[in-house]
């Protein structure tokens, strides 16, 4: 189906959304263009959608709001664009399902009528840095391209522009794939470990989601594999798409390192990529970020472009992010690390220097025992905030390798930071790794990362 295709069908149709959040306010504009009939569903007052609500007023929208938006989805619906965070199975969306509506989503509409190659970054951690990467490989080597997903805006209300030719660059939440049906062209599985177990029912449920982005591939689509991941190691067997790549293990074919050096191998030739050395952005998890982004672009771009973004591409922000030196204390923001594997990463990049850790926040209702042994290990002191503060102070002092970590818990955030200032001396690393959401404190990730910058630049 194409975009033109859909506008038309969706004329005078009855047309339910779910949330009207960043991906989905673009859609209501779409679809209202159409001549869509349109009831928004979502969970917030008028005053909290607060500029939203005068925008969907003016385009003339029904609107149920408020604690019992869900309550009741209209008979004969056609169509229900849920946003990703209302899984599939709430009672309202399964009655309207059983009473004929189609459960979509934006960005599965977007699969279903997208003209160009679309290659997809999924993963527990990593995902956001190595869909960066692969934009800009792609944008250095000339091709028009276009990001979008759980990074960049959404797609589907631009996807008339897109031309055949074009690459679409997309990164895709689990909450984002759980009910899709079509995958990407290339897809990437960065790794899978516990993450959102508030939301899914189990870690399987979690771990299955993430299929969806390759297990409707065709014959010549490709998957980018983490060897040293077993849950993405599991999902190659059996698929003759599957590319692996690994920090650790030689592969015969796959990305590895040897040495300080990342090698393609591939019946039976080995060509170098990249020396690890040249990286700007630290850290063995981006060394990992850049194998999975070149098995990516594998035939799209050259590793003469790989090279270039390497020494020029400075990151994402939120991402290990420095932020400033004061009084010889280096402050970096990793408020992007919203599980204890991503903070564990982030610990690991600064090798066998121990931090001074900000960490807590919302409870996902991931353990942190295997967390707790890691703080010991690369954590000078430990200033903890949140609903989860009691969890992991408890987690590193029943570590076995627990030997006096000094651990202070805080109220408020911006207590958290200036405590950490003060238990700080000349040489010492701050960091913002949260190893939690955001969401007990703060809006998203990104105002929480914004927040602590504002703090360390006000000091």
């Amino acid at each position: 189906m194409t975009i033109q295709e859909f506008k038309k069908s969706i004329k005078s149709k009855k047309t339910a959304v779910i949330g009207v959040g960043v991906s989905n306010m673009p859609l209501v504009h779409l679809l209202a263009e159409c001549g869509a009939d349109i009831t928004i569903h979502d969970k917030r007052t008028p005053d909290k959608l607060e500029g939203d609500y005068a925008e969907l007023k003016k385009l003339g929208v029904k609107m149920i709001l408020g604690e019992h938006y869900l309550d009741k989805i209209d008979d004969g619906t056609d169509y229900v664009f849920k946003t990703p965070g209302v899984r599939f199975d709430v009672p309202a969306l399964v009655e309207a399902k059983n009473n004929g509506a189609v459960i979509t989503s934006e960005m599965e509409l977007f699969f279903e009528v997208c003209p160009a190659k679309i290659i997809a970054v999924t993963g527990s951690d990593g995902k956001t840095t190595t869909t960066s990467l692969i934009y800009d490989m792609l944008k250095r080597a000339g091709h028009t391209c276009h990001l979008g997903g759980n990074i960049g805006h959404p797609l589907l209300a631009e996807a008339e522009s897109i031309k055949p030719d074009d690459i679409v660059v997309v990164e895709l939440s689990s909450f984002q794939l759980h009910t899709m049906k079509k995958s990407a062209d290339i897809a990437v599985v960065t790794n899978v470990t516990p993450n959102h177990l508030d939301w899914h029912t189990d870690f399987d449920e979690y771990a299955n989601s993430k299929k969806a982005v390759f297990a409707y591939q065709s014959e010549n689509g490709r998957v980018v594999l983490n060897y040293e991941n077993d849950i993405t190691r599991g999902f190659g067997e059996g698929l003759d798409g599957a590319v692996y790549f690994s920090s650790k293990t030689e592969l015969d074919n796959g990305y590895s390192l040897r040495g300080n050096m990342i090698v393609r191998s591939k019946n039976g030739v080995e060509e170098n990529v990249l020396d690890i050395n040249t990286i700007y952005i630290p850290g063995m998890h981006n060394v990992e970020n850049y194998m999975a982004a070149a098995a990516a672009v594998e035939g799209l771009v050259s590793d003469e472009v790989i090279r270039e973004t390497a020494v020029e591409f400075k990151g994402v922000p939120h991402r290990i992010e420095f932020v400033r030196e004061l009084d010889g204390v280096k402050y970096y923001n990793d408020s992007i690390a919203s599980s204890p594997a991503r903070t564990t990463a982030g610990l690991v990049s600064f090798g066998e220097e121990k931090v001074i850790l900000i960490a807590g926040g919302y409870d996902k209702k991931i353990p942190f025992d295997d967390f707790g042994k890691v703080v010991n290990d690369h954590v000078k002191k430990l200033v903890l905030v949140g609903l989860t503060s009691e969890k992991i102070k408890t987690a590193v002092l029943n570590a076995d390798n627990y030997d006096g970590l000094p651990v202070y818990v805080c109220s408020e955030f911006e207590e958290a930071v200036n405590k950490a200032r003060e238990v700080s001396e000349s040489g010492d690393v701050v960091i913002l790794s949260p190893a939690c959401a955001s969401f007990d404190l703060f809006k998203n990730f990104e105002v929480r990362g914004d927040t602590f910058k504002n703090i360390v630049k006000n000091f």
